[in-house]
């Protein structure tokens, strides 16, 4: 074993997760290379080619690249677990009205779960991956930070990682920009792999329609949701729609009804097939409420603290006040009015580039 450890590298076949393995390997760990099968896109009747990371070409990539640099690599099937837990929870949140988050819940259960039961078994101390974030340590506990490319930070889907496994975890990229990125590809010789491109995609929905995915995987839904209301923030009827759960929080565009002025997704009801519609302004609250919370930077908050609360991917985050209300439960009072606040998606709590902790959204309030 090398003197720097054996690291078990998640490798997709892009150039974020070839890289990682690359700078490792070249910094002196043992690295031992291994692509995660989560999900057979052919399976879900979508008409869209398999591609990202459950295609044959990109796991072609990096076993590839492991071959070129001389250390293992293996290739697992999770579909079952991931299928189980991330894709039963996705349709569960759009049937229940809300908007889910399937990359948090992957990294939190799925995916950092079946590295470390992997990484026990090929004897790996640690495990890698290419996400773009850095792992610091204060007064005994471990938490994640910013990454330095603030275009491409991650800190935001990785906020449900435990002690444990942040103890066992590596982030080589955190420290350096895309382009550098690219450039190192470059440098090692893979030219084509530094001009590869970005997936935004959710994996199991790589043609982006998740309305049609809930409709190939619940077959009689469509039937069952028609001929919903709309209804205005004053409860009068103003268009119907074709079903709840193909709405979000913030829709402007897919109405299907023209109302005369830029109407929004303000609220969705389930249980009556209603979805409210308002103005811009209808949209914005001072206050969420975020159940399932995990503390990172401190055990728990013993007093109210101030940060900056990202409730979104590409959210840039508003100042304001966080109140541990329960064991994982906190209230956040903001400073200012925050737009198009979504029950299912997680907020994350931000102190300087200290990621506090986060959990998921599950109401939104004025004080």
């Amino acid at each position: 074993m090398s003197k720097q450890g054996r690291v078990l590298v998640a490798m997709s076949g892009g150039i974020d997760s070839t890289v990682t393995a690359m700078m490792l390997h070249e910094q002196g760990y043992e690295v031992v290379g291994i692509t995660m099968k989560t999900w057979d896109y052919a399976s879900s009747g979508g008409s869209k080619k398999e591609t990202g990371c459950c295609s044959l070409d990109s796991i072609n990539d990096a076993r590839q690249v492991s071959v070129d640099m001389g250390f293992h690599h293996f290739i697992v099937d999770i579909r079952e677990e991931f299928g189980d837990y991330v894709i039963d929870n996705f349709v569960e949140e759009y049937i229940a009205g809300r908007t889910p988050n399937p990359c948090v819940l992957c990294n939190t259960h799925i995916k950092w779960s079946a590295l470390l039961k992997r990484a026990d078994a090929l004897d790996c101390e640690f495990i890698a991956t290419g996400h773009y974030a850095r792992i610091r340590e204060e007064n005994g506990r471990k938490f994640i930070r910013q990454a330095i490319d603030e275009h491409k930070d991650q800190s935001y889907v990785l906020w449900g990682l435990s002690q444990e496994c942040l103890s066992r975890s590596q982030f080589p990229l955190g420290p350096y920009t895309k382009p550098e990125v690219r450039q190192m590809a470059a440098d090692w010789g893979y030219t084509d792999l530094s001009k590869k491109g970005e997936s935004y995609e959710i994996c199991f929905v790589p043609d982006n329609d998740y309305r049609g995915f809930l409709k190939r995987r619940l077959p009689g839904l469509e039937e069952q949701v028609k001929d919903g209301v709309f209804l205005n923030v004053q409860g009068d009827v103003i268009g119907h729609h074709d079903g709840y759960p193909f709405y979000t929080i913030g829709q402007r565009k897919g109405l299907g009804t023209a109302f005369g002025k830029p109407m929004f997704v303000t609220e969705i009801r389930p249980e009556s097939n209603t979805v409210v519609l308002g103005e811009v302004d209808d949209l914005l609250r001072n206050g969420v409420l975020v159940k399932g919370v995990n503390f990172m930077k401190y055990p728990d908050l013993h007093q109210s603290r101030e940060a900056l609360t990202q409730i979104r991917y590409n959210d840039r985050g508003t100042l304001g006040l966080i109140q541990q209300t329960g064991p994982e439960a906190v209230s956040v009072e903001f400073h200012a009015h925050v737009r198009g606040v979504a029950p299912g998606q997680s907020a994350v709590f931000y102190e300087g580039e200290d990621v506090i902790g986060g959990g998921i959204i599950y109401g939104s309030r004025q004080f």
